[in-house]
């Protein structure tokens, strides 16, 4: 399958701040404008207008027709895995099989210490990941599920309908044992360019990749996605964390990001009126330079990943 092929674009994800009204009238946009994703994040504590992001995508399902709706990506200590998973469930059932569901471990520990959740380690985060997803696709299923691990517990536990489909986990993983785990298990690996670099992130792609081949799994199974701050202003420079410049250099930038094995780009564009850009201008031209790349040239493992320490 070629890179053009595989290519999908998304829109929403960190985009914040919004009412939401002015996030519907965005979704609404990216789905006329057939972009295949539309994301939102997980800040439930702060004080800019925020929306709860599973309620707000079974919203946003009602009043779409055919873009995917994910979670970019729920912090784990906010809710539990049980209801993440019933939660889940449902979103994707009333959408008609378009939930992506992204989950993390939690990387914003203020968050959630302002709610009055437990914190944890960077390997408890890892583990407690393990856990959930164990116990959320378990429920999933249709059958019991009881369990005790070290940071949940359910008794028989059974949610009622069974999900329709195996509902796709992407994981927004960061350190050594976060993205081992995403190579055993996950469906979709999840960073955010900006909190790390593009070499970073090339290099952190490898080595989920090898997690999921000593797993004994298709590394290609994994959907490498990446959320990518993005402005066309000829008069700026491209820095880690913006992809910047005249069309033409957001459009090498953006390529380069394919190239470096992300297939699934989501673009952080916060107005209608640059996601119709976007989809005019910019999108078409990556589409039609991805579909010259050498399909293999980010698959060499031939570096080390670079990570934090969970």
């Amino acid at each position: 399958m070629s890179a053009r092929d595989r290519l999908r674009f998304g829109a929403g994800g960190a985009v914040g701040g919004l009412s939401a009204g002015e996030t519907l009238d965005l979704a609404q946009s990216a789905d006329e404008l057939g972009y295949d994703l539309f994301t939102l994040s997980d800040h439930l504590h702060g004080g800019r207008p925020s929306l709860e992001p599973l309620t707000a995508l079974s919203w946003i399902a009602a009043r779409t027709r055919t873009i995917e709706v994910g979670t970019n990506v729920l912090g784990l200590p906010y809710r539990e895995p049980p209801v993440v998973a019933k939660t889940a469930e449902t979103v994707d059932r009333l959408s008609g099989g378009r939930l992506v569901l992204g989950l993390g471990g939690g990387g914003f520990d203020h968050e959630f210490a302002a709610f009055g959740l437990a914190g944890r380690s960077p390997g408890q985060k890892v583990a407690a990941l393990r856990e959930a997803i164990g116990i959320i696709r378990g429920l999933w299923a249709g059958e019991p599920v009881s369990f005790r691990g070290d940071h949940y517990t359910v008794r028989d536990a059974v949610i009622t309908p069974a999900a329709r489909r195996p509902i796709p986990i992407w994981l927004g993983s960061y350190g050594p044992r976060s993205l081992a785990l995403t190579g055993e298990l996950a469906d979709g690996w999840l960073p955010s360019l900006g909190r790390i670099s593009l070499a970073q992130a090339a290099a952190m792609r490898r080595a989920v990749r090898r997690a999921a081949r000593d797993a004994g799994r298709d590394p290609g199974s994994i959907t490498c996605a990446c959320n990518v701050r993005v402005l066309v202003d000829p008069s700026r420079s491209p820095t880690p964390e913006l992809v910047t410049g005249g069309v033409d250099a957001v459009v090498d930038q953006l390529t380069g990001i394919v190239a470096a094995g992300f297939t699934s780009l989501l673009l952080a564009l916060p107005t209608m009126r640059e996601q119709e850009f976007f989809a005019r201008e910019i999108i078409p031209q990556v589409r039609e330079r991805a579909a010259n790349l050498d399909p293999g040239l980010a698959d060499a493992d031939t570096a080390s990943g670079q990570g934090r320490t969970a």
